[in-house]
């Protein structure tokens, strides 16, 4: 059937936008739980990820992002809303996200873009604003996944599948992209990943890769806290204690199948023998040691499935000539612990759970093989969205556009400080609630409340001399004036983006969060 243009013509006039044909196509690509230390692209002592690297050096490398609030669905809200926690409503994991607010993929789609989501969601609601969405229902298994989709009239429908759930994903976002999209409109494509997050079950390709490697230690894995204040020794995230024997392959099959299994099996039967045969005479130190490879190798191995995948769908944009107005976003919901400090897992405003990888190539506009060390955020990921594609930002989003950036230039009043804030406590793994601010050399960090009780804890770290943050120096009088200057930022910065005192985790968790309309302010 003859398709009819001009609504959409008209569209775009009336909006002040170029046509369908100039304006760029966006691919957002997402991981869950990757750091920058499993990137070649940031560093290349683990693992050699030359896809992703791919995005860097056809494009710009951001080494400053900064997530608000370091875990999973939080993250994924503030970049649907571009706003911070307290404002959108989602909080911590166990929330449902209101789909009712305003989304960058609604803003879009009224734009005239064709907007999809494949992947895992993670936000406990249907999605809103797309005109296509597959995810996986919940967290996601790492095979054989229930994905939901739209069935008849539009309503939510579960379908099960039979594969490993990083090559679905990546299937079913090339056939969205060869099969499903418009070709007469833009598109907004988000390929969103499950891995690498725990329990970090690799695909059967790459049971036995690295088995012949022996992955270094990060020179902090022995941290003994002494440096801190008490919420680092009270958390549940390390390797030595911590770690299950589901996480460690040495029990428990998942959602695998028989064949399934029997490969698997094949894989990890003669490993595991051999461990328990070695166990008896390990010293704690050797177990520990163990442990450590064995939970990096599995993280490392779901890492090389995304890797792959993204170089899929990477060539398929090059053989099209879509990459030619494509813009391509990589990045992950937060940083992530590799043995760092001993730890697994994130939510810290430590560095490691701080950073997210940042790359994004845009032929044209983005020069090949650049970096960029200015403080972005997740922040800023709906605004650059809608900025790209012609969209006025709304006022009450609270970041800013990366589009300068992107194109070699940095505005004069861009943001100098950041401001973080993590509430889930009770909860998983013990991390204490707090917030802070950064501005790259130096970072205030107050831990406010611990197992339902308030607790008034601060550290101070002096990033330039003590990259590690193994030596809090708050109450040290050679940083008296550093720490009332980091005083005052954080004040301020509480005040712009109008954080309360009454901390709003205590008061609706568990509840879908109201539609809530701030003015709130621009970042700076």
């Amino acid at each position: 059937m003859r398709r009819f243009h001009l609504p959409l013509a008209i569209l775009c006039m009336t909006a002040g936008l170029t046509t369908a044909a100039e304006r760029p196509n966006i691919l957002f690509i997402f991981t869950d739980d990757h750091c920058e230390q499993a990137l070649s692209a940031y560093d290349p002592t683990r693992i050699t990820t030359p896809h992703l690297d791919r995005i860097a050096n056809e494009g710009m490398r951001f080494d400053r992002c900064y997530v608000t609030n370091s875990i999973c669905g939080p993250s994924r809200a503030v970049i649907q809303t571009g706003k911070y926690s307290h404002i959108n409503g989602f909080l911590q994991n166990g929330f449902a996200f209101n789909g009712d607010q305003p989304t960058f993929p609604k803003m879009l789609r009224k734009a005239g873009y064709q907007t999809a989501v494949v992947g895992k969601w993670h936000l406990e609601s249907t999605p809103q604003g797309f005109d296509y969405y597959d995810v996986l229902k919940g967290q996601g298994p790492y095979y054989n996944p229930p994905m939901i989709t739209a069935g008849p009239n539009n309503q939510p429908v579960t379908r099960r599948h039979t594969g490993y759930t990083t090559e679905i994903i990546t299937d079913k976002t090339l056939a969205w992209l060869k099969e499903t999209r418009d070709a007469d409109k833009p598109f907004m494509l988000m390929y969103q990943h499950k891995a690498p997050h725990r329990n970090w079950m690799p695909a059967p390709k790459y049971l036995n890769w690295l088995d012949d490697v022996t992955i270094p230690e990060p020179e902090t894995m022995w941290d003994d806290y002494s440096g801190r204040t008490a919420s680092a020794s009270r958390q549940t995230m390390t390797i030595k204690e911590h770690l299950n024997d589901n996480d460690l392959k040495l029990s428990g099959y998942g959602t695998m199948n028989a064949e399934q299994r029997k490969v698997w099996d094949a894989a990890y039967g003669p490993k595991n023998e051999a461990f328990r045969k070695a166990r008896e005479s390990m010293t704690s130190e050797e177990l520990v040691r163990w442990k450590y490879q064995r939970y990096v190798k599995d993280y490392l191995r779901c890492v090389k499935s995304v890797d792959d995948g993204v170089g899929e769908v990477l060539d398929y944009l090059d053989k099209t000539g879509l990459a030619d107005n494509t813009i391509v976003i990589y990045s992950s919901d937060q940083g992530w612990y590799l043995g760092e400090h001993g730890w697994y897992d994130k939510r810290w405003m430590y560095e490691e759970s701080l950073k997210t990888p940042l790359l994004v190539r845009w032929p044209g506009k983005v020069k090949p093989g650049t970096t960029n060390d200015d403080i972005v955020s997740n922040l800023d990921f709906a605004e650059t969205f809608l900025d790209v594609a012609g969209v006025e930002i709304p006022a009450d989003m609270q970041g800013r556009s990366l589009k300068p950036l992107l194109q070699g230039e940095t505005p004069d009043d861009w943001r100098q400080s950041f401001y973080y804030q993590y509430y889930e406590n009770p909860g998983a793994h013990n991390v204490a609630r707090h917030y802070g601010v950064t501005n790259g050399k130096f970072k205030l960090i107050h831990f406010y409340a611990y197992q339902g009780k308030a607790i008034d804890d601060w550290e101070l770290f002096d990033l330039e001399k003590d990259p590690n943050e193994l030596q809090s120096v708050y109450g040290n009088p050679d940083y008296a004036e550093v720490q009332a200057q980091m005083h005052d930022e954080l004040q301020r910065l509480r005040t712009l983006y109008e954080v309360t005192d009454d901390d709003p985790a205590a008061r609706v968790r568990k509840r879908p969060a109201a539609n809530r309309k701030p003015q709130a302010k621009k970042a700076s």
